[in-house]
């Protein structure tokens, strides 16, 4: 089996999370929460994904010169990323997300950026070497819009297939969906870039069937607990989720897009790699946390 090498480009938070019995009304304190802090990032969380699923990986992001930023250094090595290309910014601090999942493990996130938002296509242009070296590249939009076009129309000019995890929610350019090979929204992503409300699989179809029409060559909505619709060559096809017991959703998106991504790199057909997907992602809502909680590959092959 033929392995592809695959380029992360993103964002690497901390995360701050509290569990509690329900999230805080506007103006309300909730007492008795439990606290963690984990190492978290759109785009971090993918890279480790990756790594621990059997994929080669290099990781291209921005963390501050501080304390923060040095234990995601370390911790990505410790991971077997490829830490070529993480940049250090002496002016912005590394950026940090306080998150709070509640008893039924829904979530609410408030991101400080940091750094992350300035990773800008003067970094990239020197990270030219990764977007050559990989076949697969992987990004998200906790980064500046323009650095995320900047590598998808490099990258498309390269014939690199470029995959794009549009969270958080955000207007896209119609250039740069015309620069991916996939794109992979949730529901609420979706309606956003197509115009279409989703409301069950039929207009799922339809918000897919639109955004394949703006140029995108694969599209698969995430439908958390009922799986995912993969829309290829004309066609829909909806990959159930397994059934287990959600402690905390809060990488499972990132989980999903990382194992993915591994399972195109090793030549899988679209089904199947959504399957392997679907699979990860399952097991990771099982666990509290966002690196912590992506599975290994013997977990992901053993499981369901």
């Amino acid at each position: 089996m033929q392995e592809h090498r695959i380029l992360v480009v993103g964002s690497s938070n901390t995360d701050m999370v509290i569990k509690t019995e329900h999230l805080p009304r506007p103006g309300e304190t909730v007492l008795g929460g439990t606290f963690f802090m984990n190492p978290g990032g759109k785009g971090a969380n993918q890279a480790v994904a990756i790594s621990r699923l059997g994929g080669k990986v290099s990781f291209v992001c921005k963390t501050g010169s501080d304390i923060f930023g040095h234990q995601s250094q370390q911790l990505f090595e410790e991971e077997g990323i490829d830490t070529s290309y993480i940049f250090s910014d002496p002016n912005h601090p590394s950026g940090v997300a306080l998150i709070t999942v509640d008893a039924h493990a829904e979530n609410c996130i408030v991101v400080a950026s940091g750094a992350n938002a300035n990773l800008l296509p003067s970094d990239l242009a020197q990270a030219i070497e990764a977007i050559d070296e990989a076949d697969l590249i992987l990004m998200q939009l906790e980064i500046p819009m323009e650095t995320v076009e900047y590598v998808a129309e490099i990258a498309y000019r390269k014939n690199k297939k470029v995959i794009l995890n549009p969270a958080p929610a955000c207007p896209l350019p119609s250039s740069l969906l015309q620069h991916l090979y996939m794109i992979t929204p949730n529901e609420t992503e979706a309606e956003m870039i197509s115009g279409i409300k989703i409301t069950d699989e039929i207009s799922a179809g339809e918000a897919a069937k639109r955004i394949s029409d703006m140029g995108v060559q694969c599209v698969i909505i995430t439908l958390g607990s009922k799986g995912a619709l993969v829309y290829q060559d004309s066609v829909v096809d909806i990959i159930p989720a397994l059934k287990v017991n959600a402690v905390d959703t809060t990488a499972a998106g990132d989980i999903f897009n990382g194992a993915l991504t591994v399972a195109l790199s090793e030549g899988r057909d679209l089904p199947d790699a959504v399957r392997f997907a679907c699979k990860a992602s399952a097991i990771s809502v099982t666990r509290v946390g966002a690196q912590s909680s992506a599975p290994y590959r013997n977990e992901v092959d053993i499981f369901g």
